[in-house]
């Protein structure tokens, strides 16, 4: 008969034997803002919708009491806000660039998918738009 040489480990919470890859995911957001490259729609707002998901990783768990601990998908929405507060975009890839810029001053965030769509500008869709992802480089 064989023996059995499996050995029996404690986990120390305190050691660092686990990577947390963590998504905070904010779905339609809709703001009115004015957006676009048409004088029509420098003039007048629209309906633009945002959904994110924002990756990151971490090497130790939430604390409950930190908000730095988290990735605050409040701050995040405050954020876009206060972009398309400020500027004026001629194009969704831009104010996606802005977004992105942004949020990846966060060393934790790995990956970002953004989705930007307009919701009143042609009357056949319900929305057109883009969507993009963009991962930073580790190299």
């Amino acid at each position: 008969m064989k023996k059995n040489n499996l050995k029996i480990i404690k986990i120390d919470k305190n050691k660092r034997l686990f990577n947390y890859e963590k998504k905070v995911l904010i779905n339609n957001l809709i703001l009115d803002l004015k957006l676009g490259y048409y004088d029509f729609e420098k003039e007048n707002s629209q309906k633009v919708k945002f959904t994110l998901e924002v990756n990151y990783e971490d090497k130790k768990p939430s604390n409950d009491k930190d908000l730095k601990s988290i990735v605050n998908y409040a701050k995040i929405v405050k954020l876009i806000k206060k972009l398309v507060k400020n500027k004026h975009y001629n194009f969704l890839e831009t104010l996606a660039e802005d977004v992105f810029d942004e949020l990846f001053k966060d060393r934790r965030i790995d990956k970002i998918t953004l989705q930007i769509e307009k919701l009143e500008i042609m009357k056949d869709c319900s929305s057109v738009g883009i969507q993009i992802s963009k991962k930073r480089s580790h190299d």
